[in-house]
């Protein structure tokens, strides 16, 4: 995977880092699943500054191609066909007057890097909504849960119990400080950010966006190792970010299965709210 960047080759560096693992991974010379060098060593591979390998890892990860789990690296992910990409469709969403995003599913690290950008056109003046709603269902992250869980036995570990509620904690009190501090600044009349945990565990991950688009997505499951308390530790773990997710709209036509999906979807959501969701503040 390593080769020496051109001084002569117009493109800047991470463009070229860019071209050359996409090669690589749509070769099979990197292999779907394989785990990627880290951040660290990329730099001193490619003498590169950190910040050119962020933003080649990144492109790659918008594309598809690759996909970052936290506290475990970046991966090739496993199916390397192009899935429908949510980010675009939510800051589309940001071009109305009333935005409304209903999410369910584990943690929201998806949502999280997904509103950056509408969030700072909002800044920068070139989105101008009147109102923000986001609504969060997510997993109490009770021992009950299924997932995740060690592979040894299914055994349940309060260590990585605790890991994924830090992972579900950490992105839901980012998505509420970046949406809320819109209002704080006075560039959104209202902003704000309700999030509910519930004892289901999650198979699924689930966008509502306006009321009227749908992304549905199923969680793939699968072993992985991580790191607790300075140990690396083998689990049954969840891999949202691998879910490919299905585009269902209320402009697919009256009686179209888009549009019952999509009222069905948003029936669901309201019923967990309501009868399970108890409010969380992380």
């Amino acid at each position: 995977m390593s080769f020496p960047l051109d001084p002569d080759d117009p493109r800047p560096p991470y463009m070229q880092i860019t071209n050359a693992l996409r090669a690589a991974i749509l070769t099979k010379k990197l292999q779907p699943g394989e785990r990627l060098p880290s951040q660290s060593e990329l730099t001193k591979r490619y003498d590169v500054s950190r910040a050119t390998v962020q933003r080649a890892l990144r492109d790659l990860q918008d594309e598809g191609l690759l996909v970052a789990r936290q506290g475990s690296g970046v991966f090739v992910r496993s199916r390397t066909e192009r899935p429908v990409g949510v980010r675009t469709h939510i800051e589309r969403a940001f071009e109305q007057p009333q935005v409304t995003i209903d999410f369910a599913g584990f943690s929201g690290e998806t949502l999280y890097a997904a509103l950056q950008e509408p969030v700072d056109k909002i800044r920068d003046g070139r989105l101008t909504p009147e109102s923000i709603v986001v609504r969060l269902l997510v997993p109490s992250m009770a021992d009950s849960q299924a997932v995740p869980v060690l592979i040894d036995g299914r055994a349940h570990d309060p260590r990585v119990t605790e890991r994924a509620r830090d992972i579900m904690v950490s992105h839901s009190r980012g998505i509420k400080r970046l949406v809320e501090e819109l209002k704080t600044l006075g560039l959104v009349k209202e902003a704000r950010v309700e999030i509910r945990t519930h004892g289901i565990t999650p198979s699924f991950k689930l966008y509502v966006l306006n009321g009227t688009e749908v992304f549905f997505g199923f969680y793939p499951l699968g072993s992985n190792t991580v790191s607790v308390q300075g140990e690396e530790v083998d689990i049954v773990d969840v891999f949202g970010l691998d879910a490919t997710l299905f585009p269902f709209a209320t402009t697919d036509g009256q009686g179209a299965p888009g549009g019952l999906f999509v009222e069905q979807a948003r029936k669901w959501y309201d019923s967990v709210w309501t009868t399970l969701g108890e409010e969380f503040t992380p």
